[in-house]
């Protein structure tokens, strides 16, 4: 196995199994996708922990499920500090690689955190949060999910207030489960790059949740970012999917909007099924074989697995 010690993720969903008492996230025989000690092991040097807001809270409960993650969250922290740390500034990626600790980016999946008021992004953000995805599959008061599929709108007031108010923060646009329209609205107000944290290419799987190659080179015009999913059916549209497939999308994204726009988000917990051979996060050191096998340099390998994201979060923390 290639050794590589610089792993950033860009989302799991794991923080939910801890919040609701059914894993600590420090042993692998409580079962799930992601783990301190596997991860240690495997070089995840950043990991992005997603509050998911289950569908079940809204909207009624959206913020409050929102907060009761994000208090989860800093209670795995500080539980913990020999094993993760927080990450909220640019001067804490300096800290990145530590050699014993992971670093954890807050981010939330769902803009019905907020409800419809633009001051509860500056509470997250005083929270911890640095990421926020503006949207799951379905409509908020921010925009459309990709769940809409018979409307094409664009961001509504409140969500352009959102983004604008993100970039003056100092926080991370995830645009992954947006719809079309609402992507390029994103790319059209933000001053900032950002990032489809979770998603892969169309070309190759044509789901929804992908991204066009227009969108790709979009991204990458921005200098913005796509982690890689690894739910089989964002890699595939039928049959089984395989560690392979993930790095088909790699290549894809690689060659449409270049080496320097694509990096890795797992879903982690978030999906109900995983890839044959990245089982677990304890399986990174294979895909990073597979894509020496490929012909990626040392650099680029460091940049897919780790660098871009390093570089997309140096130029948007404050």
């Amino acid at each position: 196995m290639v050794e590589n010690p610089y792993i950033v993720d860009g989302h799991c969903d794991s923080l939910i199994h801890f919040v609701n008492g059914e894993r600590t996230l420090q042993d692998p025989a409580e079962g799930g996708h992601w783990d301190t000690q596997r991860a240690r092991v495997a070089g995840v040097s950043l990991q992005f922990l997603a509050a998911f807001i289950e569908t079940r809270y809204k909207p009624s409960m959206a913020t409050w499920r929102g907060l009761q993650l994000i208090e989860g969250a800093h209670r795995f922290i500080a539980d913990h500090p020999d094993q993760v740390f927080l990450v909220q500034k640019k001067l804490d990626l300096e800290q990145i690689p530590d050699p014993t600790r992971i670093g954890i980016l807050l981010s939330v999946e769902g803009g019905e955190i907020l409800g419809e008021a633009i001051f509860m992004l500056d509470i997250i953000y005083k929270l911890g949060v640095r990421a926020l995805g503006l949207t799951w599959n379905q409509r908020n008061a921010l925009a459309d999910g990709v769940g809409e599929t018979d409307t094409q709108s664009r961001l509504t007031q409140l969500g352009q207030e959102v983004i604008l108010r993100m970039n003056k923060l100092g926080m991370l646009i995830d645009v992954s489960h947006l719809n079309e329209a609402g992507f390029w609205h994103v790319l059209e107000l933000s001053q900032d790059p950002i990032v489809a944290s979770h998603s892969c290419a169309k070309a190759l799987c044509a789901h929804p949740r992908n991204l066009t190659d227009q969108q790709l080179r979009a991204l990458a015009k921005q200098k913005g970012l796509v982690g890689v999913n690894f739910y089989p059916r964002f890699l595939q549209e039928t049959g089984k999917a395989t560690r392979d497939d993930v790095i088909r999308h790699i290549c894809h994204i690689a060659e449409v909007a270049g080496v320097e726009t694509v990096g890795l988000g797992s879903d982690f917990d978030g999906i109900s099924e995983t890839p044959e051979g990245l089982e677990h996060v304890g399986n990174y050191g294979y895909l990073i074989d597979d894509l020496t096998k490929r012909g990626f340099s040392n650099l680029e390998i460091e940049q897919i697995t780790g660098r871009n994201f390093m570089r997309l979060l140096s130029s948007v923390l404050r």
